[in-house]
C-alpha cells in the first residue's frame, strides 16, 4: 500500500467573519444573485397575490383561494423537476448555469411584465409557473455551489448569509410588492418595472461569480423526472447521515410553513388586528431567522457544528409552545374592530407574543444551517448537487404534507394557538426520534454544552486536524470526558478506541457506545477483544475516517505524561496513515479527572464553573516517521508551549 500524503492543513482565516465573504468575489456576487432572485420571486408572487384579491375580480379565479393557487403552481416544478435540475448542476459549470437561470428569469419577467400591463391572468399564471422553474434550477446550484469556494471553516457562515439573505429578500420582497401594486392606478406597470429591474441587476451580478467546474461531466441526464427523483433519494440514502439530515431539513420547512401560513388567521381571528399587524408577525419571524442564521458562524466557532441542531429544536418547540400559551385569551380592542400597528405594540401581552414568534424563529436558523452546512461537507462531490436536487424535494413534499394538516387540524376545531401547541409537541418527538437515528447530533450538542457551559474551551492550531481524508489522532489521557471534548474541536466524526472498562461506566459507557466507540482489553486478558478493536480500527481508516487512541492506555493518575504504548504502530502496519499529536491541556484536577488519591468524579465544582480548558494540535507526522517515543515528544512538547502560552 502506498504511503498516502500528509493533506495541507487550512489556510488560517483569511477574514475576521462571515459579513467580510461580500467583499471576495468567490461569495460576493453569488449572494447578491441569490438575494435578488428571492426578492424578485416575491415581489411578483405578493403583487400577483394583491391583484387578484383586491383588484381584479376574477370569477373563476375567487379571491380566497389565490394564494394556493399561486403557491402550488410556484412549488409544482420543484416537485416534477428537482432531479433534473441537479443532474444539471453536477454535469454543467455551475457559474454558466447560474448566468443561463437569470437569462432565463428576465424572459420570465418580460412575459410577466406583459401580463400584469394587459392585466392577462392565464400569463401571469404562467409566469408564476415558469418563475418555479427557474427557482427550481437555481436551487441545486446554489447549494453546490457553496463548498466548491468556501472551506469547511467558512461553510457555516456562508450558509448563514445565504439563509439571513433568503429571508430578508422575501421579507423585502413582500412588502414592495404589496406598496408598488397599491399605488392607484400604475401600480401593475410599476410592479412590471421593478420585476424587470431586478431580473436585470441579477443578471449583472451573475457575469462576476467565478467559474466553478463541472463536478461529473461525463453525468449521463435521465429526462425521465419520476425514475431520476427516486434515483435521486437512493443516492441520498447512501449516506445516512445525510439523508435524515434531509429529513430533518424537511422537518424545518413543515415547521415553518404552518405559522406562516397562519400568520394572516392568527393576526385577525386571534392577536385582533389589522393588516399591518400580520405584516409585522412576517417581519418579527424573517428577523428571527435572519438572527439565528448568523449566530451559527460564531456558536460553531466557524466549524460545521452540528451540535447546533438539537439546540434549535429545544428552542423551536419551548417558545412555539410558549406562544399557544401566550396568545390565550388576548382582550380585543376596547370599542370592537381590530387593533392599529401602534395600538397593538402598546399593549404588554403583545410584547411576549412577538418574543415567543421571534425565538421560534431563531432557534429555526440555528437548527438549519449546520444542517445544510453538514449535507454539503458530507455528500459525494460528484453527486452533490443532485443531493441538494433530493432535498428540494422532499422539501416540497413536506410543505404540502403541511398545509393538509394544518388544514385537517382546523376543519376538526383546533384553534390556531392550539395548532401552534400541537406543532411544537410534533417537532420534540421528531426531532427526538432523529438525534436517537443519528446519535452525532446528540453527541455533538453534549460536547457543545460541555465545552460552553462547563468549560472555558479552547482549541489552538486545529488546521492541522485534517478535514477529510483518514487519519489518526493521538493524544494525552487526562480525563473520564477526553474523547467528548476531541469531539467538539474536530469538524468531523471520530471513532475511539478506549478501555473496555469505561464502558461499565453508567452514563458515560453509554454514551461512548452511542458514539461507536471501540472497546479495547489487554491482550493478555482478552485476545480476542484486543484483535476485534484493531480490525475495527482499520476498518474506521479503510473508510477514510478520524480515528482517535489515548497511547497510555489509561487515564493519568498524577496529572504527568506516561508512557505511550504500541498499538497505533500495530495500526500503522496495516494503514499507514498520517498520525495527528494532540495535547489536552489544564483538565488535570477537574471533576472528571483523577485527583491525589486516585479518585474521579467527586465534588462536582472543586474547580467552579467555566474552569479554562484547552486543545493544542500540532502537525501531522508521516507514517513512515512514527514512533511511540516520537509521539510521545511531540505531545510533551505540544503541552510545554501551551504551559508557556
Amino acid at each position: 500500500m502506498p504511503t498516502p500524503s500528509i493533506p495541507a492543513p487550512e489556510a488560517p482565516h483569511e477574514h475576521p467573519n462571515q459579513f467580510a465573504l461580500l467583499g471576495q468575489r468567490r461569495f460576493g456576487p453569488f449572494f447578491w444573485v441569490q438575494f435578488l432572485g428571492a426578492g424578485n420571486d416575491n415581489v411578483f408572487k405578493f403583487a400577483f397575490t394583491v391583484l387578484v384579491t383586491y383588484q381584479l375580480q376574477v370569477q373563476w379565479l375567487p379571491a380566497s383561494l389565490a394564494g394556493l393557487v399561486i403557491g402550488g403552481l410556484f412549488i409544482l416544478p420543484f416537485v416534477l423537476f428537482s432531479a433534473t435540475s441537479g443532474q444539471l448542476a453536477d454535469k454543467h459549470d455551475k457559474a454558466r448555469l447560474i448566468r443561463f437561470t437569470k437569462d432565463f428569469e428576465i424572459a420570465v419577467m418580460l412575459l410577466a411584465a406583459a401580463g400584469f400591463l394587459l392585466q392577462n391572468i392565464p400569463v401571469l399564471l404562467l409566469s408564476i409557473f415558469l418563475m418555479g422553474l427557474q427557482s427550481t434550477l437555481f436551487g441545486p446550484v446554489k447549494f453546490a455551489y457553496l463548498p466548491q469556494h468556501l472551506n469547511e471553516r467558512e461553510l457555516t457562515g456562508g450558509n448563514g448569509m445565504v439563509e439571513m439573505g433568503t429571508f430578508v429578500a422575501i421579507l423585502l420582497g413582500n412588502v414592495a410588492g404589496g406598496l408598488l401594486i397599491a399605488v392607484p392606478q400604475v401600480g401593475p406597470q410599476y410592479v412590471a418595472v421593478a420585476c424587470v429591474l431586478l431580473a436585470l441587476l441579477g443578471r449583472v451580478a451573475a457575469q462576476a461569480v467565478p467559474l466553478s467546474p463541472a463536478t461529473d461531466p461525463g453525468l449521463k441526464i435521465n429526462w425521465n423526472p419520476f425514475t431520476e427523483t427516486w434515483r435521486n433519494l437512493k443516492l441520498a440514502r447512501g449516506s445516512l447521515v445525510v439523508f435524515r439530515s434531509l429529513l430533518g431539513i424537511s422537518w424545518m420547512w413543515f415547521f415553518g410553513a404552518v405559522f406562516l401560513s397562519l400568520f394572516p388567521a392568527f393576526a385577525k381571528d386571534v392577536l385582533r388586528g389589522d393588516e399591518q399587524v400580520a405584516s409585522l408577525l412576517l417581519v418579527v419571524f424573517s428577523v428571527g431567522i435572519g438572527i439565528g442564521s448568523l449566530l451559527c458562524e460564531l456558536l460553531s466557532r466557524r466549524h460545521v457544528e452540528i451540535g447546533l441542531v438539537p439546540l434549535g429544536a429545544i428552542g423551536m418547540s419551548v417558545f412555539a409552545a410558549d406562544l399557544y400559551f401566550a396568545s390565550r385569551g388576548l382582550a380585543g380592542p376596547a370599542g370592537g374592530g381590530a387593533f392599529t400597528l401602534a395600538a397593538f405594540v402598546a399593549q404588554p401581552a403583545h410584547w411576549r407574543v412577538m418574543a415567543d414568534l421571534a425565538l421560534l424563529a431563531l432557534f429555526a436558523g440555528i437548527y438549519s444551517v449546520p444542517m445544510y452546512a453538514l449535507i454539503q461537507l458530507r455528500s459525494q462531490p460528484t453527486h452533490r448537487a443532485r443531493i441538494i436536487a433530493a432535498n428540494n424535494i422532499l422539501n416540497a413534499l413536506f410543505m404540502v404534507v403541511s398545509s393538509i394538516g394544518v388544514g385537517a387540524l382546523l376543519a376538526a376545531n383546533f384553534t390556531i394557538p392550539q395548532v401552534f401547541l400541537v406543532v411544537a409537541l410534533l417537532n420534540a418527538v421528531v426531532a427526538g426520534y432523529i438525534f436517537l437515528l443519528v446519535p452525532e447530533y446528540l453527541l455533538r450538542f453534549l460536547a457543545f454544552l460541555l465545552t460552553r457551559c462547563i468549560y472555558r474551551f479552547q482549541v489552538r492550531n486545529d488546521e492541522h486536524i485534517p478535514a477529510q481524508g483518514a487519519a489518526i489522532l493521538v493524544c494525552n489521557h487526562v480525563s473520564y470526558i477526553d474523547a467528548v471534548v476531541l469531539m467538539a474541536a474536530s469538524p468531523r466524526p471520530i471513532r475511539f478506541i478506549m478501555d473496555h472498562r469505561i464502558f461499565a461506566t453508567p452514563v458515560l459507557g453509554w454514551l461512548f457506545k452511542l458514539g461507536k466507540a471501540i472497546p479495547i482489553a489487554p491482550q493478555k486478558e482478552d485476545p480476542a477483544a484486543y484483535e476485534r478493536a484493531f480490525e475495527q480500527a482499520g476498518a474506521v481508516l479503510a473508510d477514510g475516517e478520524l480515528l482517535a487512541i489515548f497511547p497510555e492506555g489509561g487515564i493519568t493518575r498524577d496529572g504527568s505524561l506516561g508512557e505511550f504504548k504500541g498499538g497505533v504502530m500495530k495500526i500503522l502496519q496495516a494503514h499507514p496513515v498520517p498520525v495527528v499529536p494532540l495535547a489536552l491541556h489544564n483538565l488535570w484536577g477537574s471533576f472528571f479527572s483523577r485527583i491525589e488519591k486516585g479518585s474521579a468524579m467527586v465534588k462536582p465544582f472543586r474547580r467552579g464553573l467555566f474552569s479554562r480548558v484547552g486543545l493544542v494540535a500540532g502537525p501531522a507526522l508521516p507514517p513512515a516517521e512514527v514512533t511511540p517515543a516520537l509521539l510521545r515528544e511531540r505531545v510533551a512538547a505540544l503541552l510545554q508551549t501551551e504551559a508557556a502560552a
